[in-house]
């Protein structure tokens, strides 16, 4: 079984950086997808998807010195459903990408300084990742 994600898009906001209860640090953000077509008329059609995106550790770090709101990144990772019980009693669903590698695209960082030589690619496991010894 495999269970891959890989997008390009834009973020929506800034990344939000968080620590867990044993020092992990995690940043998460939104990030938006865009598909276009053209319907039968001959009209510009575009939809676009928005996605949760969790980083953890190293990658977490890079993410939230070097991305901002409107970065577009290379993102591969895996998908992950969490569900919970709000105050109120109700079950809760949440669908994300557990990013496990990331490339900047933009030529331009964080700070606006030129080059993409200064930007940082990661290709890292996400902390709970398999072991390589997959039995095929």
């Amino acid at each position: 079984m495999v269970n891959r994600v890989i997008l390009v898009g834009r973020l929506g906001a800034d990344p939000e950086v968080r620590y867990t209860q044993d020092g992990t640090m995690v940043t998460t953000f939104r990030m938006a997808t865009d598909e276009q077509w053209k319907d039968k008329s001959g009209n510009r059609e575009q939809r676009t998807e928005w996605h949760r995106v969790v980083t953890y550790r190293k990658l977490a770090e890079i993410c939230g010195e070097y991305l901002a709101k409107g970065s577009m990144v290379f993102i591969e990772g895996r998908i992950q459903t969490r569900s919970w019980t709000d105050k109120e009693g109700n079950k809760r669903f949440s669908t994300e990408i557990i990013a496990q590698n990331m490339k900047m695209l933009d030529r331009k960082g964080k700070e606006g300084k030129e080059g993409a030589e200064q930007q940082p690619e990661f290709n890292g496991a996400e902390p709970h990742a398999p072991d390589d010894d997959v039995p095929f």
